[in-house]
């Protein structure tokens, strides 16, 4: 078969191309992203643009480097919500944070933290611990849409509402509503919960660490990636961590099958919770 009979193998070399023009134009490589979700991200993107094929797309992200902006946006996944598996925040509030309240100064971060509403949870969950006033939380993302939205903090009323529940599941010892102002259908987070929260634009698969970090999350973002990226991210991670430094991954990935498992040690499989074991 060859890309003038096989319309699959065509779309396979379109989006080579436009992953290449990503990688060598603007920096940003999704070579080793699962190429079946993202094939799906750029056939959507391609709709979203106007555009007939990806090869059009390519050709107009090479030559209009403004349109990177909407690109990237579009193809990151910033899907979260406040509270998402009520178990996981309530290992990190049984399990973690009283080992961090050994800390003086704790330093948190977020990688992939979309439109922030797992970053309110996080500060909420700290805030009630006590240790908020002496952390600092550094919430990153490769979308610079996403982060605007994160910092904004507005959400839609209904997904505060369907989060009362997930909160209490997690351990939370008020009401939600406490900590957001609603006003019809729109309801804006208390902007002290990012008081002590860095916004930045960070590729996880370009850019190196830049903190020494007490926790990271990156929740349900590894799943995106091939194993081999997976495996670096990770080892960025084990740079990252202090000795002894907890990681949190989604429920749907898993450290067991990658070379760098054997940097951690499980704490709780079912929240993917995980230590670093000594280094250096």
């Amino acid at each position: 078969m060859s890309p003038e009979t096989d319309p699959a193998l065509l779309e396979e070399l379109e989006v080579d191309l436009f992953v290449e023009v990503l990688h060598r134009r603007y920096g940003y490589d999704f070579r080793d992203y699962g190429r079946a979700s993202l094939t799906r991200r750029i056939r959507n993107l391609v709709s979203q643009q106007g555009e007939q094929s990806i090869a059009d797309l390519a050709a107009r992200v090479l030559h209009q480097p403004e349109r990177i902006g909407d690109v990237i946006a579009g193809l990151s996944v910033p899907v979260s919500e406040f509270f998402r598996d009520p178990s996981v925040f309530l290992a990190l509030r049984e399990v973690v944070l009283p080992a961090l309240s050994t800390y003086s100064q704790i330093t948190i971060w977020q990688a992939g933290c979309a439109r922030g509403e797992e970053v309110y949870s996080l500060a909420i969950l700290l805030t009630e611990a006590g240790l908020y006033d002496r952390t600092h939380i550094f919430a990153t993302d490769i979308s610079d849409a996403a982060l605007a939205s994160a910092k904004e903090g507005i959400y839609p009323s209904e997904d505060l509402r369907d989060a009362a529940r997930r909160y209490l599941a997690g351990g939370g010892t008020h009401t939600l509503s406490d900590y957001y102002h609603a006003r019809y259908d729109r309801a804006k987070m208390d902007q002290r919960l990012i008081s002590r929260v860095t916004f930045a634009n960070h590729n996880l698969v370009t850019d190196e660490v830049f903190c020494e970090a007490h926790l990271i999350l990156c929740r349900n973002v590894l799943i995106y990636f091939t194993d081999v990226l997976q495996d670096r991210v990770l080892g960025k991670f084990a740079t990252s961590l202090v000795r002894g430094g907890f990681l949190c991954v989604g429920t749907r990935e898993n450290l067991q099958f990658s070379p760098a498992a054997q940097k951690f040690h499980a704490i709780d499989i079912k929240a993917q919770l995980y230590r670093l074991q000594g280094k250096r």
